[in-house]
């Protein structure tokens, strides 16, 4: 069982990597550095609850690698850390076993502050850049975006918490993203699961310490919109919660009504994500006036990614990409992606096999539709119909547009 754990370990620490590494060829270098930390996060989770696995000394290296590369887009790319507050690393659980030899120091080394986890940019990203989610785009522009450009019409008042729900890899980051870019808003990306991880017993000091910074940025009239991904590693509710861990959920809930019932003329957004709306308990909810679903992408939104995404490859004539669109159903906006890159590794690796990638004068072959049927054999969408089932009843419920 225990080597079951290690294993998700690892494919969490892969697939965070993978989205770090995309975020990262693409400029969205903000964004990049919240999955590069995640991925760091979860190899030093790994080495702590696994101090003898072998690959550890390989996996803590590799951290150590992600860590330099947020060094160098924090240094080159004006990525502003928030303050100079430095939140100490958490302990080491008592009874907790000791990580082997080469670990400690690695690990100390990839002890990372407030700085790292809570990071502001400007992002760029257009509405048209997020394909689909038509009905999510209008409420966060009716909820957001309409306020910032004519506040007089809303004597009411207007949203402050929004929260986006869905599967995973539909987009939730990119909305925000996109939002934020739309009213020119500073942009504070927090990855709530890393904080609650590494920083228990400073978590609710960094939580009010993110409010004031995101308070103070607004002099001037700027518009600020805080991302908390993850939100319910963060808010989530627990069959057993340590004094920390209240604490947070406490100052957190605060930090809300400080916004919603002080600041009725201010513009301090704040956007959370989550693939998992049923743990968030209703108190938490109840600061979310606007709840918005995220779902799969449709049929026009997949047949929109293929095009985007195999722009860039030699496809055959036969490819129909129309097919491919309806063969992807159930399948996220990420498993869409990650199929045409699949198809793409598959004509590179025969080259490779066939000894001829070291000629740069011949190239891989021509990606037919038979390469996508054989990469679709093979990789079932990330999302079930049991989990799509499960967020309708709960948008039944709960939903706010």
């Amino acid at each position: 069982m225990s080597m079951v754990v290690a294993k998700e370990l690892e494919d969490s620490a892969g697939k965070y990597a993978s989205e770090a590494i995309r975020l990262d060829s693409q400029g969205a270098h903000g964004m990049a550095i919240v999955m590069y930390q995640r991925a760091i996060s979860t190899l030093i989770k790994l080495a702590q609850l696994y101090p003898e696995y072998k690959l550890n000394k390989l996996y803590l290296e590799r951290a150590m690698a992600y860590q330099e590369r947020i060094k160098a887009l924090q240094s080159a790319h004006g990525i502003i850390h928030q303050d100079e507050y430095q939140a100490e690393a958490s302990r080491r659980p008592e009874g907790a076993p000791t990580i082997s030899s080469h670990s400690p120091r690695m690990v100390e080394s990839l002890k990372a502050s407030y700085d790292d986890l809570v990071l502001k940019e400007k992002p760029n990203v257009k509405w048209d850049e997020v394909i689909g989610l038509n009905d999510a785009k209008k409420a966060l522009r009716e909820s957001i975006v309409f306020p910032v450009q004519r506040p007089d019409l809303f004597p009411l008042g207007w949203p402050r918490g929004i929260l986006l729900y869905g599967p995973p890899g539909c987009g939730k980051t990119m909305l925000a993203a996109a939002t934020a870019s739309e009213i020119n808003s500073s942009f504070v990306t927090v990855d709530a699961a890393t904080i609650m991880s590494k920083w228990l017993g400073e978590a609710e000091k960094n939580v009010a310490r993110l409010f004031n910074s995101a308070r103070g940025m607004l002099e001037g009239g700027n518009c600020v919109t805080i991302f908390i991904d993850e939100l319910d590693s963060m808010l989530g509710s627990r069959s057993q919660e340590v004094g920390g861990e209240i604490r947070v959920r406490n100052q957190f809930l605060k930090e809300m009504d400080g916004i919603v019932d002080k600041g009725k003329d201010i513009h301090l957004y704040v956007i959370g994500a989550t693939n998992k709306p049923w743990s968030l308990d209703w108190p938490f909810l109840r600061r979310f006036q606007k709840r918005i679903y995220v779902p799969l992408p449709s049929l026009n939104s997949r047949m929109d990614m293929l095009k985007l995404y195999t722009s860039p490859l030699k496809l055959d004539p036969s490819v129909n990409l129309m097919e491919l669109a309806r063969m992807t159903e159930g399948y996220s906006g990420s498993d869409v992606r990650d199929i045409c890159q699949a198809v793409q590794i598959r004509v590179v690796s025969e080259l490779f096999d066939g000894g001829g990638a070291f000629d740069k004068s011949l190239q891989p072959r021509e990606i037919t539709q038979n390469d996508f049927k054989e990469i679709l054999k093979a990789r079932r969408p990330s999302v079930s119909g049991s989990m799509i089932k499960a967020y309708i009843t709960w948008s039944e419920n709960f939903k706010a547009l």
